[in-house]
């Protein structure tokens, strides 16, 4: 069986989780090929909402196992929490969630070499937040990292001691005032390193490759977006990982020709968190609209989102990277009682038009340049089926699918697990 991937097409926070959440049914494993406690997937369903952050976000149903894989980085502190979470919801995580061996561990010196670094850039800061994820890939790459199957060594500790005593000496080399008590951190470390370990560990590319032979359906899901690739994305505004679709190939093991659908996830319009040049940006009061009617505050962090017109120029770059076979339509109700639309469809860049995404799409360089559509006023929150679209929806869905040449076979009306139509 092919594996199918769940990816964000934009700069994060297009709403995987809930898709994840609601496509679950139709898959035995949901499996997380990369990224950190920096992601923050939400989902809404039975009037509560639920933030996850590592854990997979099919492991609110009982029949589906979930994997995290060796391309995430995993603090321990934060995963216990989000376990402590799905106790109190009785959620019994035990017997369906299973760790990598191969995935990385965040120390707390991670996080603290994470604010020093940040504080020493000033103005020229990237918005990182602050999780300790880029340290702990740049351990990863630098081969110095400690995995989940370093735990099950009877030396591990001796290895966490020589590894944090450096980042220690690192932090003094950044000069930055940092206030820290280290022997607090640990304690609440270790203590989650006890229930960390009391979960199923496996060499997870044998396990995926065991049930793909045997048919079991797989849905990797990732975190992040398209454009903060590390290699793709509007660099150095990225995280440290590969959130496009060969981000699931060395994030869980998998062939490149045992890919099967890709699914990409975006906003009907576009946000982003932290710094980073964002050429369809609005800063008048549409913006305003968009970030109080999307509630765009970041489920990891709470920082306000950054809001603008949809952005096709970056969006067809993301698809043509991801080799997208599905898109999924997001807030589509967030654009609900604007006249008039706006989708970014050339950059203006250097004085030429150009419908590619360039090296450099700082302001100074680029400029969007848009087509304008109708808006509707119709209230979306409370359609079941596409066919009580208003046609100022229709023409939009429309226009996107010409413009993309890939179907649109979700639009997202709503937060909660109910409000997700199939147009196809």
């Amino acid at each position: 069986m092919a594996v199918d991937l769940l990816l964000g097409l934009q700069w994060g926070d297009e709403g995987k989780g809930k898709i994840v959440d609601v496509l679950t049914k139709n898959y035995n494993i949901i499996a997380r090929f990369q990224g950190g406690p920096n992601a923050g997937h939400t989902l809404v369903f039975n009037g509560k909402k639920h933030v996850l952050h590592t854990i997979p976000s099919g492991i609110f149903h009982d029949d589906a196992t979930n994997l995290v894989g060796n391309g995430v980085v995993i603090d321990p502190v934060i995963f216990k929490g989000e376990l402590d979470k799905l106790e109190e919801q009785d959620v019994d995580y035990r017997k369906s969630l299973l760790i990598s061996r191969k995935a990385h561990i965040i120390l707390p010196t991670h996080r603290l070499l994470d604010a020093a670094s940040e504080a020493s850039k000033g103005k020229a800061k990237i918005g990182s937040t602050l999780k300790g994820i880029g340290p702990t890939y740049m351990d990863k790459t630098g081969r110095n990292g400690i995995r989940v199957g370093d735990l099950e060594l009877s030396d591990w500790k001796e290895r966490y001691r020589t590894l944090a005593d450096k980042h220690e000496s690192m932090i003094d080399f950044y000069n930055v005032d940092i206030e820290y008590d280290l022997e607090e951190l640990e304690s609440d470390f270790f203590k989650a390193i006890d229930v960390l370990k009391s979960l199923k560990f496996i060499d997870s590319e044998e396990y995926v490759y065991q049930a793909q032979k045997s048919g079991q359906t797989i849905l990797a899901e990732g975190a992040q977006g398209s454009l903060l690739d590390i290699d793709f994305g509007t660099y150095p505004f990225v995280t440290s990982s590969n959130t496009t679709a060969a981000g699931a190939c060395t994030g869980l093991g998998v062939a490149p020709n045992q890919i099967g659908e890709v699914f990409g996830i975006f906003k009907a319009y576009t946000t982003r968190v932290g710094s980073g040049p964002f050429p369809t940006e609005l800063f008048d009061e549409d913006g305003e609209t968009m970030g109080q009617v999307g509630n765009e505050f970041g489920a990891t962090t709470g920082r306000r989102r950054r809001c603008g017109w949809l952005d096709l120029v970056a969006l067809k770059y993301a698809c043509q990277v991801n080799g997208v076979t599905q898109l999924n339509m997001m807030k589509g109700d967030v654009l609900s009682g604007f006249k008039t639309l706006k989708v970014c469809t050339a950059y203006k860049y250097k004085g030429e038009i150009i419908e590619h995404l360039p090296y450099n799409i700082e302001p100074e360089n680029v400029e969007p340049v848009y087509t304008e559509m109708n808006g509707w006023e119709e209230d979306l929150t409370e359609m079941t089926e596409a066919t009580q679209f208003p046609k100022e929806l229709n023409d939009y869905i429309d226009f996107l699918e010409k413009e993309l040449e890939i179907p649109i076979t979700i639009v997202s009306v709503g937060p909660d697990r109910k409000q997700t139509i199939f147009t196809k």
